[in-house]
């Protein structure tokens, strides 16, 4: 029997418990300018939310913090941003960082997020919060467009001098010229010791120590403009924006589907979510008389659900009573407040059901 219906509660009158589910891990890519979309893809390749964000200013960069997704805005000519997104593509706050000019790559390392500012030369510094810690951590740079972080250092992608930089988290310059002699270096990822580099210009992807030893200056070839990249496992997920796909390789280069997503439009970044638990959580439940009242976050932004209630908790899904339909709010969030108490039953039970 092929279940089509997620459950979430169950919530006991006067008390409140879950049974959660795990949700896998999800695809996030950017499309900009003049898509201006994150649109969300499942491991497997599937579409979840084509734009799960929408309306943004020319989205590049984006990362992950906790349970929230952070875009940068690159602009279009009128400085950017960094926005906050629940990764269930609610806004916490689409100005949370302004910038005068337009951001590229972004990464995190603890709970500090890192940003390429190509128009200024510049690597900044900023807390989740959207705190300046420094907006000229590492200056002085020619048009960096992607970053990785390992450890306590920062690698830096650099498509007007074809090299990858190398520097601390604290700003100090290991090796402004790490790895030189790439072609249009755009995205770069880290899985161990080894680092991968799209080479925009050849259309390759290469492979390199972290001390900047050269491994495969070819792993992949005939690529169509190489952009953003992901590890996931021992898999690689390379965006490509000429042909508007996704492609997923092993990280020894071989290949295993040259279009796990495609159709998409100007594709530049991508990163993974963390597993996650795919129940709202339950944040309030009391009854006055009647009326009860509800109070749920980490849904599916605008997404609907169904309220279902029954006297016995053991009876079968089928057997329970919709007593309402209503949709989460833009946060994620529900709300509710409804007269469905029935003080002739000795009890009620009440599950959220959502598509």
């Amino acid at each position: 029997m092929k279940i089509t219906k997620k459950f979430y509660g169950i919530i006991l009158m006067l008390a409140c418990g879950l049974a959660a589910t795990l949700k896998a891990q999800t695809i996030y890519v950017s499309s900009a300018n003049p898509y201006n979309v994150i649109g969300e893809y499942t491991i497997t390749g599937a579409t979840n939310n084509a734009s799960l964000i929408s309306g943004l200013n020319s989205p590049y960069g984006i990362a992950i913090s906790g349970n929230d997704l952070f875009v940068a805005n690159n602009g279009t000519g009128s400085g950017g941003s960094i926005g906050e997104y629940t990764l269930s593509g609610g806004t916490v706050n689409a100005s949370l960082i302004p910038l005068s000019s337009g951001p590229a790559g972004i990464a995190f390392s603890g709970t500090n997020l890192f940003v390429a500012n190509p128009a200024v030369g510049t690597i900044g510094e900023y807390t989740t919060s959207g705190a300046t810690v420094n907006a000229s951590l590492i200056s002085g740079l020619n048009g960096p467009s992607s970053i990785a972080i390992s450890g306590s250092n920062i690698f830096v992608s650099s498509f007007s001098t074809a090299a990858i930089g190398e520097y601390t988290t604290s700003g100090a310059t290991v090796s402004a010229a790490l790895i030189s002699g790439l072609s249009g270096p755009a995205g770069i990822a880290i899985s161990g010791t080894n680092l991968f580099v799209a080479n925009d210009g050849n259309g390759t992807i290469g492979e390199y120590s972290t001390s900047g030893k050269s491994l495969n200056t070819s792993l992949i070839s005939g690529l169509n403009e190489p952009y953003g990249l992901a590890i996931f496992g021992t898999n690689l997920l390379v965006v490509n924006f000429g042909s508007g796909t996704v492609g997923e390789y092993t990280t020894s280069g071989t290949l295993v589907k040259a279009a796990l997503i495609s159709g998409l439009n100007q594709p530049r970044y991508i990163t993974i979510g963390p597993a996650q638990s795919s129940v709202p959580r339950i944040i309030g439940i009391s009854v006055s008389g009647t009326t009860l009242n509800l109070t749920a976050t980490n849904g599916p932004a605008g997404g609907t659900y169904t309220l279902l209630e029954s006297t016995n908790v053991v009876s079968p899904l089928a057997q329970w009573t919709a007593v309402l339909t209503n949709t989460f709010g833009s946060t994620g969030s529900i709300n509710l407040s409804t007269n469905i108490v029935n003080h002739a039953n000795p009890v009620e039970f009440y599950i959220l059901e959502v598509p």
